[in-house]
């Protein structure tokens, strides 16, 4: 099943500059591997040591944080789109 995953600024040097690409995957968990099988570097800087996603790293799918979901394990259907968006602190 293949998705979108929308890639922020700040890592599409990842990607060779591209904001979008397509992987396979029908939890988060299998889209990030497909993301890191295509374009190696990602899972260091979006999981944390245990494998679970960094405080700092939010990822949606279909507009809803998957840290109210099922986070790593929530399913992603045929054809919608992952963002990853990195947290923006403010003061």
């Amino acid at each position: 099943m293949s998705v979108t995953v929308r890639v922020p600024t700040t890592l599409r040097t990842l990607t060779g500059g591209s904001a979008e690409v397509s992987v396979d995957g029908n939890t988060v968990a299998e889209v990030l591997d497909g993301l890191e099988g295509a374009h190696p570097g990602f899972k260091e800087r979006l999981l944390d040591d245990g494998g679970q996603l960094r405080r700092f790293v939010n990822v949606f799918v279909a507009d809803d944080d998957v840290r109210f979901l099922d986070g790593l394990a929530t399913a992603v259907p045929d054809g919608e789109t992952v963002a990853i968006i990195p947290a923006v602190a403010g003061g």
